[in-house]
């Protein structure tokens, strides 16, 4: 699943090229309609397709940001601001072609789930392989309640404070560490990947108890994951299995992880295990993590 750096990375790509167009027409995918029909809600998640489609038709893209592991696209029309919600689930992806054809790999061609047309002539495609992303059309964050419950951008001046007195609270203090900072309502963006990489390098267990944990090292892993998290962003995130960037774009992060998917430790040699954490299968070294 996409994490704060993939998400970031396809913010960047995609605020530039879409910015101050018009979407003129938005076409959705027959799979989503008849998960409608049969009263799922896939990919579209707050309005019916059809409602989908027509609000959109006209509305001028003003500003592409991220917050978490969330897209935000600020919208327009006829002077009132709308809120477009995207969130990548495990596959999602964007596409910014003048035909679909110019998609390279099949399989995110045979899964495009979103078209929306430009005023420019090109297509903004939106593709998703195991379809477990979203889109809400919101007016504000305050029609999605899950969105004032995140914690703030691990970046900020007072997400440190912040992910300490969380770690403080009852419900956090007996769960293992590592089910903690991947909790969007302790750190915002750090899920599987990156929490295996920092605490593999804080030589934290992440079955440990974050109640056991002196503020301390609480302190140096909150920065261990900052630092994770920025490099990541710099190396354009973790290709891992279906991330891409827009259009298809891979990242470089995957090449200097040492801990997340691996076998044996880089730094002892001894042959890694496997648990299962927060419902997330957690690599760590038996020697090197206490």
């Amino acid at each position: 699943m996409p994490e704060l750096p993939e998400v970031e990375g396809v913010v960047r790509a995609l605020s530039p090229k879409i910015e101050g167009k018009i979407i003129s027409k938005v076409s959705l995918s027959k799979t989503v309609i008849d998960s409608w029909a049969k009263g799922k809600q896939c990919i579209v998640k707050n309005m019916e397709p059809e409602e989908f489609e027509t609000n959109l038709c006209g509305m001028e893209i003003k500003q592409v940001f991220r917050r978490a592991k969330y897209i935000f696209i600020d919208l327009e029309k006829n002077h009132e601001p709308f809120l477009l919600l995207n969130h990548l689930g495990m596959t999602g992806a964007w596409f910014i072609v003048q035909h679909e054809d110019e998609i390279v790999e099949d399989k995110f061609r045979k899964h495009i789930h979103a078209r929306f047309s430009l005023n420019t002539g090109e297509l903004l495609i939106y593709s998703d392989i195991r379809r477990f992303g979203e889109f809400r059309l919101l007016h504000s964050m305050d029609e999605h309640p899950p969105l004032l419950q995140m914690a703030p951008e691990p970046f900020d001046d007072v997400a440190l404070n912040y992910f300490l007195k969380q770690c403080e609270l009852p419900k956090y203090k007996n769960k293992p560490i590592k089910e903690v900072i991947m909790d969007g309502q302790v750190i915002s963006g750090c899920g599987n990947i990156y929490a295996t990489e920092a605490l593999f390098k804080m030589g934290i267990h992440p079955n440990r108890q974050t109640g056991r944990i002196r503020k301390e090292r609480k302190i140096q892993l909150f920065e261990a994951i900052q630092r994770i998290l920025q490099e990541s962003i710099d190396m354009g995130g973790s290709t891992i299995s279906d991330y891409r960037n827009i259009n298809g774009e891979a990242g470089g992060m995957q090449h200097r992880l040492k801990m997340y998917g691996k076998k044996i430790c880089p730094n002892c040699e001894s042959n890694t295990k496997s648990m299962t954490i927060g419902g997330r299968t957690s690599v760590y070294c038996p020697k090197c993590q206490h």
